[in-house]
């Protein structure tokens, strides 16, 4: 079938989907290279195909998403990337979309920041049957990333995303909090997305509003990353701030020093390229700034059997294999307030006390390693401060 790529009321290019993989079959007429996906090179005046297909299909539920195989069959689709023509590609990170070939389907009338939409793929992502024998398959859940379990709903008119946590301790909502809470203390040295937790059939869900709105998209930094070629001597660090100064995404070395310094103090695992992200006007493309930090859930050992918290090597990402490498990278910690941090593993048992697969013991040991977390990094920065 025949679409034209939409970014909010402005024609982009016409392709074709192939109907049994989803993938992009061909490109056709070409309107608004400007507002190609970031990321998407551009040779003779075309369109990369194969990066428009890695764009396109990087949208879809990832095949390692908790549940996606029951769901898929709950929600009778063969594979995910299907699902992203069935709400035409809408998403609530960016405002890119499908329109049907001479449809006239108009961007107000189909975006998710203004409409309400299904929420049965999200009920089939949690195990629960959809109440109808035919789905309504019109979900931003057919956009979003991430391997836990997680959907999108409406609360008091706000987008919100629910996200769940893994067995065996079902620590990373409660550790979304936690890194919220660490953050709010700080008073404003650091830019985040605040989450809250909730409980429902005996399990922990945190909950986050959207901080992306119709005017705004949220750009990864592994698109980022990719609209140049790294040299072979340049590091990932260095490689990824040329990349934002080319393309004038301003503040880039100081939101990532607070983010840097923050994924050190709780011991976050998995910041890879898709938690960190900028922000830019969907209508003028003009750069705002790296995104506030979210999805701070695989941190504090959450996967860690308790008799290795704190012993071992914490591997880190995105720029480094460790932090102890990687918070060397931080250019100055002038803007911390460490004292202010002072007590905060006493919060995080307060926060896992409710938590019914942890232990005791397994939250005394996460609360004192999480207050060592905070020594160490005080004399980390008095050591730079010198």
């Amino acid at each position: 079938m025949r679409y034209t790529l939409m970014h909010r009321e402005i024609a982009v290019i016409e392709l074709e989907l192939d109907e049994a993989s989803g993938t992009i079959r061909s490109i056709g007429n070409i309107y608004a290279l400007p507002h190609l996906p970031v990321g998407v090179s551009v040779k003779g005046g075309v369109p990369n195909r194969g990066e428009l297909n890695k764009w396109w299909l990087g949208r879809a539920i990832p095949a390692s998403r908790s549940g996606i195989r029951e769901a898929l069959e709950l929600l009778n689709t063969p594979l995910p990337e299907l699902l992203l023509e069935k709400c035409l590609g809408l998403s609530l990170s960016d405002q890119y979309w499908l329109c049907p070939k001479n449809s006239g389907i108009r961007w107000t009338e189909v975006n998710f920041f203004d409409n309400p939409f299904s929420e049965d793929v999200g009920n089939a992502l949690f195990g629960k049957r959809p109440l109808r024998a035919s789905p309504n398959l019109m979900s931003p859940d057919n956009t979003s990333d991430g391997w836990l379990k997680k959907k999108w709903v409406i609360i008091d008119g706000k987008r919100c995303l629910i996200k769940g946590g893994s067995n065996p301790y079902q620590q990373e909502p409660i550790n979304e909090v936690l890194a919220s809470m660490l953050m709010e203390r700080l008073s404003g040295a650091v830019s985040y997305i605040p989450y809250r937790l909730i409980w429902d059939g005996g399990m922990p869900y945190s909950v986050c509003e959207d901080f992306i709105t119709s005017d705004t998209e949220l750009v990864t930094a592994w698109h980022i990353y990719n609209t140049k070629k790294k040299p072979n001597h340049v590091s990932a660090y260095d490689h990824f701030l040329n990349c934002c100064e080319a393309l004038g995404i301003p503040g880039v070395r100081d939101s990532l020093d607070r983010l840097l310094a923050v994924d050190y103090l709780i011991a976050n695992t998995d910041r890879h390229m898709n938690n960190i992200g900028a922000v830019r006007n969907a209508v003028t493309l003009e750069w705002r700034g790296l995104a506030p930090v979210f999805d701070c859930g695989t941190s504090l050992w959450h996967d860690q059997s308790t008799n290795l918290i704190g012993r071992v090597e914490v591997p880190s990402k995105p720029f480094k294999a460790t932090h102890t490498e990687q918070v060397r990278l931080i250019s100055t910690f002038d803007w911390l307030n460490i004292d202010a941090l002072d007590g905060i593993g006493g919060e995080l048992a307060k926060l896992l006390a409710g938590n019914p697969f942890i232990d005791e013991q397994r939250i005394q040991i996460l609360s004192s390693a999480l207050d060592r977390r905070v020594l160490e990094m005080s004399g980390i920065a008095q050591a730079m401060a010198q």
